[in-house]
């Protein structure tokens, strides 16, 4: 039997987030962060306990002006995620950041990732009024490399940054797609 095409949807309020859904958050934080991924938490292993209450406060703040999660699933199943924001400040009103973008690690290399960056483009862009968008990234995983071929652009980066563990300091890599 053939896998169902790759679902992707917006969630713009708390209340569009059902308790399967917000499970299948934390698991998926959980399994991301742990088998190294730069999503969030730096020190891996995490917990539940970790990772629920930052998904709640992120599912607390959805607001379709300002904060949107959107969302890939995969024969019905979480695939992946990200959420952008937009700060509410006029002088910076104009521009959104990415955060938290994360594909579950069995299904990475299928394109889900590249998907949700491409469909979050047209949600800033379309429903949001965004003119860019900025992110953050890890330095020395092949992020800039993922994230340049869809388009972004390295502006900056903080040498040494984050430190991950004593002795395994890295860049954090400040990367921009604009126009959208």
């Amino acid at each position: 039997m053939d896998s169902e095409p790759l679902g992707l949807r917006q969630i713009t309020s708390p209340d569009d987030v059902s308790p399967e859904l917000r499970q299948e958050l934390v698991d998926c934080w959980i399994e991301v962060t742990n088998a190294g991924g730069a999503a969030g938490f730096p020190f891996p292993p995490i917990d539940a306990s970790t990772a629920a209450p930052a998904v709640d406060t992120l599912v607390e703040g959805l607001a379709p002006e300002t904060s949107r999660l959107v969302i890939a699933s995969l024969d019905g199943e979480l695939a992946g995620w990200l959420n952008v924001r937009r700060e509410s400040f006029p002088l910076v009103a104009h521009w959104g950041t990415l955060h938290h973008v994360q594909t579950r690690t069995g299904l990475r290399g299928r394109g889900i990732g590249a998907a949700l960056m491409r469909h979050v483009r047209e949600i800033a862009r379309d429903g949001m009024g965004l003119e860019q968008l900025r992110l953050a990234a890890r330095g020395g995983v092949g992020l800039e490399t993922f994230y340049g071929r869809l388009g972004w652009q390295e502006v900056g980066r903080w040498p040494g940054a984050l430190r991950l563990a004593p002795g395994d300091d890295r860049d954090e890599v400040l990367m921009v797609l604009t126009p959208l």
